[in-house]
């Protein structure tokens, strides 16, 4: 089951943007869907492990690392930020391109995305928004199942991800899309 829709009406960031600040959605093309409760700890300690790694690596280079609730606006080609129908919150992202960051978050397609998935938002994470991380260009997205202890790594080429690399965790994994970026699931 995915996440509940506000409604069938169609929004943009423009429209989100004046929203309630305690009314947490995410849009994807035109569609918001509101945000799960709370995550669980488990939940919590994956992100903050994964973002602790993240950050130790990538410390002196150009990407950054940040953790939900980021806004990260996925506009379609010629869309300003008020038409643009694509607003999520991935649980972790990596920017590489300074130039994509801005006071409200991130605009265009993050290099590394990471979804740690819970029951609530399992099926929206694994459809809906990998549907639209791909259109969008996103080199690279990581859906981690903590309790069933495996990852599915979606890559970019040619504009579509293809059959996911589905690893356990355990060892270390290489991040294909950021060099010198490897997270030692041994630390989880």
């Amino acid at each position: 089951m995915g996440l509940p829709k506000r409604d069938n009406a169609r929004y943009t960031y423009g429209e989100y943007l004046i929203w309630p600040e305690d009314a947490r959605y995410e849009i994807v093309e035109g569609t918001a869907y509101a945000m799960a409760p709370a995550p669980t700890r488990l939940h919590q300690t994956f992100v903050g492990e994964l973002y602790r790694q993240a950050a130790n690596a990538l410390k002196g280079t150009q990407c950054q690392p940040y953790v939900a609730p980021t806004d990260v606006r996925l506009p379609r080609p010629g869309h300003s930020d008020e038409e643009t129908d694509t607003v999520v919150q991935p649980d972790l992202l990596v920017v590489c391109d300074a130039a994509k960051l801005d006071d409200r978050g991130v605009r265009g397609a993050p290099d590394w995305i990471v979804e740690v998935l819970a029951p609530a938002t399992a099926s929206h994470d694994q459809i809906i928004k990998l549907a639209a991380y791909e259109r969008s260009g996103v080199r690279e997205v990581w859906l981690v199942h903590p309790s069933d202890r495996v990852v599915s790594v979606y890559l970019l080429d040619n504009g579509i991800y293809g059959r996911a690399n589905i690893r356990e965790l355990e060892g270390t994994l290489a991040v294909a899309s950021i060099p010198g970026l490897t997270i030692d699931w041994g630390q989880l």
